[in-house]
């Protein structure tokens, strides 16, 4: 925490934060009024919402598909299956987009020419980057996140479901009157988290995924505080980026939280 007040000072690693000059907020002024902002705000905004809209609600459902399994065998089959992938390094995931995309030798090219498609360069390609990441993060994580959901179906009384089908309901009724109610908590909290780190997008997988030719869709906050911080010795502009960000991040996780209190009665605090 201490380092925080790098944000504040004309940082000179020989003078220390202790007698570095005080600037005050003029590194917050200036990326605010950066020509870099709106597209580097845009860019970090827009993968954000486009990963907690297409992979919050997978895991549930998924979760809500393994609790209606009966056979013990094939259920326990399917999950280890879609947990694996989460073990898979970051860098070895990207690794293995490269080579099935690749323009010339990849599979997916290679089954769009045996169609009379076109070969595409999906790495190089903007408009291809943000539904690469969220589809190459759901095969990566959506097994692994339905394990909280599928905790939570595991604790509902047995006695529900047998007063259920005495009522008459089936299955759908048994989702949305029994299942759904009891996920209802592990939910809200869940998406009370993800809203409030929606503008820290990751790190590694966006750089890892960057190259010159996508760089205008590919360019979010946290590569370029990267940049300007380690690759440029910008260190107090970096790190007033960085504490700009947290603050929004904390801004919108007490505002989601206290309207889920509002809403709902399920909150963090």
């Amino acid at each position: 925490m201490y380092g925080v007040l790098m944000a504040f000072e004309n940082f000179v690693p020989s003078k220390g934060i202790a007698e570095s000059a005080w600037v005050g907020l003029k590194y917050f002024d200036r990326f605010i009024h950066s020509y870099q902002f709106s597209a580097l705000f845009v860019n970090t905004l827009g993968l954000s919402l486009y990963l907690l809209v297409g992979t919050f609600p997978l895991p549930i459902i998924l979760a809500l598909t393994f609790n209606r399994l009966r056979s013990k065998a094939l259920r326990g089959a399917i999950q280890t299956i879609s947990y694996a992938p989460h073990f898979i390094s970051v860098v070895v995931v990207v690794s293995m987009m490269s080579i099935f995309l690749a323009p010339t030798s990849g599979l997916i090219n290679f089954i769009a020419q045996a169609f009379g498609g076109k070969t595409v360069n999906y790495m190089a390609e903007p408009s291809w980057f943000k539904s690469l990441y969220v589809l190459s993060d759901v095969w990566q994580h959506t097994g692994w996140n339905s394990i909280i959901y599928f905790a939570a179906l595991s604790a509902i009384d047995p006695e529900l479901y047998d007063a259920a089908k005495v009522d008459g309901a089936g299955a759908w009724r048994q989702v949305l009157n029994i299942e759904l109610p009891a996920l209802a908590p592990t939910i809200v909290v869940l998406l009370i988290l993800n809203t409030g780190s929606i503008i820290n997008v990751g790190f590694e997988k966006t750089y890892l995924m960057q190259n010159a030719l996508n760089l205008s869709s590919s360019e979010v906050i946290a590569t370029y505080v990267y940049k300007v911080g380690l690759q440029s010795l910008q260190y107090s502009y970096s790190a007033a980026i960085g504490l700009f960000t947290n603050v929004i991040s904390f801004v919108l996780l007490v505002a989601v939280n206290g309207f889920a209190k509002k809403v709902g009665g399920e909150s963090l605090w």
